[in-house]
């Protein structure tokens, strides 16, 4: 048995606690317990999401391995990956695992260090987690990743720099490079980070949680403005439905738009097409590559 397969508060590999006689198969099926990962089950009174499924894997992992990447990214102040994203594992070379459906395993042609959290879940170092975030990641999951890092200061630009310097001739490090280029800690979510990031490749230059003055007046802060167009992005994510958020959006917006500015809202839906929110922007400042 590997020294991973711990108790983790709520969650049981399934055939361990069948053959313990603590559960049954019938037991299993009728009392409503959750799958989270193949052969391992929670309590269904545990919110779902994607650092439950990598407490999960933990339980199924041989030593040697840690989560990392993306996934470990959440430990760090960057809960960015969403509750059936896969969950990224860390193997040594000499370890052979494959893991189940659902978990992305890299195999790791440099040495890396383990972390443990207060249930023992291994993980790696924030410095190698934004390494592999930003090496495996597509660009804008991974500066939106390493922007929450950096807000919740987990590591800084400096140790990024650092570490690309280190890193040369190491795999991903071009990529680890242009991450650290647009990484910007002001932005406030992921989302916003990932706008910012398809605004900056089409030529544009956003500046984030900008403070709209008018006439002396703070008329409020929007997500992304260019303020000499006048034009102001905002991501509206579920908050904005909540505790009468939306009441205080709509007068924000209002005054806004008195003042000149032009407001483009932006949802969840449109982060399946960026391009569009790109080419509503650029329409809104007059022309696509506006200083």
């Amino acid at each position: 048995m590997s020294s991973h397969r711990r108790l983790l508060p709520g969650l049981f590999i399934a055939s361990h606690a069948i053959a313990e006689g603590t559960l049954t198969r019938r037991q299993l099926r009728i009392r409503g317990y959750r799958r989270v990962i193949h052969g391992v089950y929670s309590d269904p009174s545990i919110p779902l999401d994607h650092r439950l499924r990598c407490r999960a894997v933990a339980l199924l992992m041989p030593p040697g391995l840690a989560i990392g990447g993306h996934s470990a990214a959440a430990w760090y102040g960057a809960p960015c990956a969403a509750a059936h994203d896969p969950v990224t594992v860390l193997r040594p070379p000499d370890v052979e695992w494959k893991g189940p459906r659902g978990v992305r395993v890299h195999r790791s042609q440099t040495p890396f260090d383990v972390v443990r959290d207060a249930d023992d879940v291994p993980v790696t170092p924030p410095l190698r987690t934004a390494w592999d975030t930003a090496a495996l990641e597509p660009l804008g999951t991974a500066v939106a990743a390493l922007d929450a890092m950096m807000r919740a200061r987990s590591t800084n630009s400096d140790e990024l720099t650092a570490m690309t310097l280190t890193g040369v001739g190491q795999w991903g490090v071009a990529k680890v490079r242009r991450a650290l280029d647009l990484v910007d800690p002001r932005a406030e979510s992921p989302p916003e980070s990932r706008v910012r990031v398809a605004l900056v490749l089409a030529g544009l230059s956003p500046v984030p949680q900008l403070d709209v003055h008018e006439g002396g007046e703070w008329l409020g802060r929007v997500d992304l403005g260019f303020p000499e167009a006048k034009v102001a992005v905002e991501y509206e994510g579920a908050y904005h439905f909540e505790d009468g958020q939306i009441v205080r959006d709509d007068v924000r917006y209002a005054r806004l738009q008195a003042a000149g500015w032009t407001v483009i809202r932006v949802s969840a839906a449109d982060l399946r097409d960026l391009s569009g929110v790109v080419a509503r922007v650029s329409a809104a400042l007059q022309g696509p590559l506006w200083p």
